[in-house]
């Protein structure tokens, strides 16, 4: 399978990604077994009408779920069958109850619960969910060489979802807080130390927004939907995470002439 190329950690290698990455993208994603899964799921999609008809095809749950970030429930087949089943109209529905905004996504987009009507039958559904699944695995394959740029890929690509929606300045930063990958963004970019996610919740709401305002000039997430606001963000994040990897044993000035001589 072809694997992403990465040219360096930070800031140089970031940049080279993305004036590669459509290249790189396609390259991937002509590997066999992304050809078969994407195959197999345009193929047999249509023909699921319950949550037990999808768990109980691996490779299609494979896609199903890798488009959305949660390839590492894919053996939690009662969980899973339980959130599609249980849909996201009423508010005690498994998927509503989790902070983490894509067990619901998940869940309404193939529309398997009570009076929902199924994902499968808008016309390009399939087309979607395979585009969603292929970023999200060019992503891992990104992260298994270096996982900042995983995080930065998927900061990328969903954040301005994440934070663009309808609810309250409180409810995005709770959804932030409730994915892993953009809550170590941030608490990288924010320069948070380790362990703050053990503080009250609450608490951790108020830090995030008085250090964003500090930093980024705004508090409200729903700010970084603008390029400018996201790049950022990611650039601060790649920065902050690149000193970290340094080291405790290099000086300031010794990881400062690194950085420029980057």
């Amino acid at each position: 399978m072809y694997q992403p190329v990465l040219i360096s950690s930070g800031l140089i290698g970031w940049q080279f990604l993305q004036r590669t990455y459509d290249q790189q993208s396609a390259a991937f994603n002509q590997s066999a077994q992304l050809k078969r899964d994407k195959d197999h799921f345009a193929e047999k999609i249509g023909s699921v009408t319950s949550a037990q008809d999808l768990v109980a095809d691996r490779q299609l749950l494979t896609v199903a779920l890798g488009a959305f970030g949660l390839q590492d429930d894919i053996n939690n087949r009662f969980f899973i069958e339980k959130m599609l089943s249980d849909g996201t109209t009423a508010d005690d529905a498994l998927a509503n109850r989790f902070t983490d905004s894509r067990y619901r996504d998940f869940s309404a987009a193939f529309g398997l619960g009570p009076g929902e009507v199924r994902g499968a039958l808008a016309p390009d559904f399939a087309e979607k969910i395979i585009a969603q699944y292929q970023a999200n695995s060019f992503e891992i394959a990104a992260g298994n060489q270096d996982e900042t740029m995983r995080i930065a890929l998927y900061a990328e690509r969903t954040l301005g979802d994440v934070v663009g929606g309808s609810g309250s300045e409180a409810q995005k930063w709770f959804s932030i807080m409730g994915q892993l990958p953009l809550r170590t963004l941030f608490e990288t970019a924010l320069g948070l130390p380790d362990g703050f996610g053990q503080a009250d919740i609450d608490q951790q709401l108020g830090v995030f927004q008085d250090r964003t305002e500090r930093i980024f000039g705004v508090s409200d997430p729903s700010e970084f939907v603008e390029p400018e606001n996201l790049d950022r963000l990611i650039t601060t994040y790649l920065a902050r995470a690149q000193i970290s990897a340094f080291g405790s044993g290099s000086s300031g000035a010794q990881i400062a002439l690194t950085l420029l001589s980057q």
